[in-house]
C-alpha cells in the first residue's frame, strides 16, 4: 500500500529500505483516488521511532493512506527536536476543522500520574470529544487506550505491583468480530506499562466487547459496538528491540527494572530477540483500517454527521 508522507519524513527513507511503498505530496496529486485521511496523535517522546512504528504497520493493505501527524501543544516535548516538530507535525487547533478517516491516539509516559495530573489533559479531552463527531473510528494504544476508556467510560486504572515488561501469550475471545478476523487462536504481543484497566471495570459497560486477553497481563483488545472506538493494551507496533532498548535505557539509569517476560532467547539480553508479533500486528492494523475506516467511508469527504457523528 502506498503511504503518503511529507517530503524529508527521516522514516519514509526507512520504510523505502524495507520495500514499503511510500509517495510524496507531488506523487500523490497524480493519482486519481480517493485516499483514506488517518491522523496520528503521537504523545511518545521518542516521536521518529514511533512514526516508523506505526507507519510500517500501516502499509499492508492496498489501501493509500494520506498521514498527518499531530501533536498536543500544551507540552513541550524534549525528545524530538523542534525543527522536526515544526516541518511535520500539526497542532491540533491546526487540524480541528478537519475530518478524518482513521484516528490513532499513542501511548505515552505518563501513566503512573493520575490524568488530571498530565499537562496536556484538557487538550487530550478536547481530541477525544472532538473524535467523536470528527473521525470515523479511532484507535487508541496502550496509555492512549487507558485514558480513552477514562474519558469516554469514566473506566479507572490501577497501578501494578511491578511493571507489565516484556511479552504475552493472549487468546482470541471472540472470533466473529472483523477486527480479529485472519488471528490465530492465540498470540503474542509485547506490554511495556505500570498499571491496568480491569476486565471486571470494562465488563460493567454493556456497549464494550473484549476481543483479547492474556491470563498473565490481562485485557489486550476491546471495542465499542459501533466500531468507532478501539482500545489495545499493548503495544503491537512495536519493533524487534524496542522493549530491548527501553530495558538497557533503564538499567543505564539505575532504575528498577526486571528483564522483558518471554523476551529473549533463553533470557539472554546479548542474544537478538526473536520477532514473534509482526505478523498479528500487521493482522490488526489491515483489520481496523479495511472494516472499520474504509468500508465505513464515503468517497467523498464526509461533512455531516451521518457516519461520522453516529
Amino acid at each position: 500500500m502506498p503511504i503518503k508522507v511529507q517530503s524529508g519524513l527521516p522514516a519514509r527513507e526507512k520504510l523505502e529500505r524495507e520495500n514499503v511503498f511510500t509517495m510524496d505530496e507531488n506523487r500523490a496529486m497524480h493519482q486519481d483516488i480517493r485516499p483514506i485521511e488517518v491522523g496520528i496523535l503521537n504523545l511518545m517522546p521518542l516521536k521518529e521511532d514511533t512514526e516508523l512504528q506505526i507507519l510500517r504497520e500501516l502499509s499492508n493493505t492496498p489501501l493509500q493512506v494520506d498521514v498527518t501527524f499531530v501533536v498536543v501543544s500544551s507540552h513541550e516535548s524534549r525528545n524530538t527536536s523542534s525543527s522536526h516538530l515544526n516541518k511535520f507535525y500539526n497542532t491540533f487547533d491546526e487540524i480541528k476543522n478537519r475530518k478524518f478517516d482513521g484516528f490513532i491516539i499513542t501511548g505515552a509516559p505518563v501513566e503512573q500520574m493520575e490524568y488530571e495530573e498530565v499537562d496536556y489533559w484538557e487538550e487530550f479531552e478536547r481530541i477525544c470529544a472532538w473524535t467523536k463527531t470528527n473521525v470515523t473510528s479511532t484507535l487508541h494504544l496502550c496509555w492512549g487506550a487507558q485514558a480513552g476508556l477514562y474519558y469516554h467510560y469514566q473506566i479507572p486504572k490501577h497501578k501494578l505491583g511491578e511493571k507489565m515488561f516484556g511479552l504475552f501469550e493472549h487468546k482470541v475471545s471472540n472470533r466473529k468480530v472483523p477486527l480479529v478476523r485472519g488471528f490465530d487462536d492465540y498470540f503474542l504481543a509485547p506490554h511495556s506499562r505500570h498499571t491496568e484497566v480491569r476486565k471486571e471495570d470494562i465488563e460493567k459497560v454493556p456497549e464494550l466487547t473484549i476481543l483479547a486477553e492474556s491470563e498473565e497481563a490481562g485485557v489486550f483488545l476491546l471495542m465499542d459496538n459501533t466500531g468507532k472506538k478501539i482500545f489495545v493494551m499493548g503495544h503491537p507496533e512495536y519493533d524487534r528491540i524496542t522493549l530491548h532498548t527501553e530495558y538497557m535505557r533503564d538499567k543505564e539509569k539505575g532504575l528498577e527494572i526486571q528483564m522483558p517476560k518471554n523476551y529473549y532467547v533463553a533470557d539472554d539480553c546479548t542474544i537478538r530477540p526473536n520477532l514473534q508479533w509482526r505478523a498479528h500486528a500487521n493482522t490488526l492494523y489491515s483489520n481496523w483500517l479495511n472494516y472499520y475506516v474504509y468500508q465505513a467511508t464515503p468517497y467523498e469527504y464526509i461533512n455531516t454527521g451521518e457516519i461520522v457523528g453516529k
